[in-house]
């Protein structure tokens, strides 16, 4: 798993040249497709990463006057919302060649 915590990514809005991401694959499109699946991986880790830790704090009461507000559940929830988004992730993460990606159609037509 991948320590998001230590990213570069920007935690605000990026304007980005698209015509740069194209150079590891060729097509903006599939660059493009590439980091929209990096960004729902990362996505998923982070939310059963929070859900993880917040189950930690929960209570198995169903009496509603128990429920209160937990200060460690408040920060853990605020840290996380502070996070850059997935997509920014993903976007750094390919920027700088950290993602791992194949196409097996354009591998299948190397090998023919």
């Amino acid at each position: 798993m991948v320590d998001f915590k230590k990213t570069n990514a920007e935690p605000t809005t990026v304007t980005r040249d698209v015509r740069k991401l194209d150079t590891e694959t060729g097509n903006i499109y599939e660059s493009v497709a590439i980091i929209a699946k990096r960004a729902n991986q990362i996505s998923a880790e982070l939310r059963e990463e929070l859900t993880g830790k917040l189950n930690e704090f929960a209570t198995h009461s169903d009496n509603l006057e128990e429920v209160f507000e937990n200060r460690e559940q408040i920060e853990i929830s605020k840290f996380y919302e502070r996070l850059p988004k997935p997509v920014s992730i993903a976007m750094q993460e390919f920027v700088e060649n950290k993602v791992y990606f194949r196409n097996p159609i354009r591998e299948e037509g190397a090998n023919s």
